[in-house]
């Protein structure tokens, strides 16, 4: 399904932006947890610490966004306030669970270094997805004049790109072709998503 259409769809019916918004919350706080989950308690690093907390600010501010449309309240992450809720609060896991595999099997890794390895290549591959559907949304925002904005969102998921970058560039001489396969792992959940949540809004 083409973004540009759904986000357009989303935007103009009140009820489901505010629940796409929530969607949106839901899965940043689940990545700010996951990435939190992954810390090492010793060795965790400034830019870790750093991404935790602007994902968490992430989830709040989409959250707050929600206050923009009028005459809808969502006050938890429950289903009947999210869109593909199932699909929502899986992706995420699934991809974590996919991509531990793969090190497990290509570079038998395990324990904390799994866990590190996992949190670079779960990481990148949804900065990836968030440099391409922010913008995306933010277009279709503007175009219908909502109040609504993620541009702030835009801005510091660039800069995490930028910095997921570095880090695997320092985790391994081979990390494109680790990080080709966690994007294309991601790639077959989120189009798996993006159908569920059409076929909900009852789009073709």
């Amino acid at each position: 399904m083409e973004l540009k259409s759904l986000f357009t769809h989303i935007v103009n019916n009140d009820t489901v932006h505010a629940r796409w918004l929530n969607t949106l919350s839901l899965m940043e706080n689940t990545g700010a947890r996951k990435i939190s989950a992954s810390e090492d308690p010793t060795t965790v690093t400034y830019i870790i610490l750093k991404h935790a907390a602007e994902e968490h600010r992430h989830a709040f501010y989409l959250k707050k966004q929600i206050e923009k449309i009028e005459g809808v309240a969502l006050p938890t992450y429950s289903p009947e306030y999210l869109l593909a809720a199932t699909h929502s609060k899986r992706y995420l896991n699934q991809l974590d669970i996919d991509v531990c595999r793969y090190l497990k099997e290509k570079l038998a890794l395990k324990g904390t270094e799994l866990r590190f390895a996992a949190y670079l290549l779960v990481t990148y591959a949804i900065e990836v997805r968030a440099d391409e559907l922010y913008p995306v949304y933010q277009e279709a925002l503007t175009e219908a004049g909502s109040k609504v904005n993620v541009k702030s969102i835009i801005l510091e998921e660039e800069g995490h790109l930028e910095e997921m970058l570095n880090q695997l560039q320092n985790f391994s001489a081979d990390w494109q072709v680790h990080a080709d396969k966690s994007v294309a792992i991601e790639t077959r959940l989120f189009e798996s998503w993006v159908s569920q949540v059409g076929a909900e809004l009852q789009i073709s």
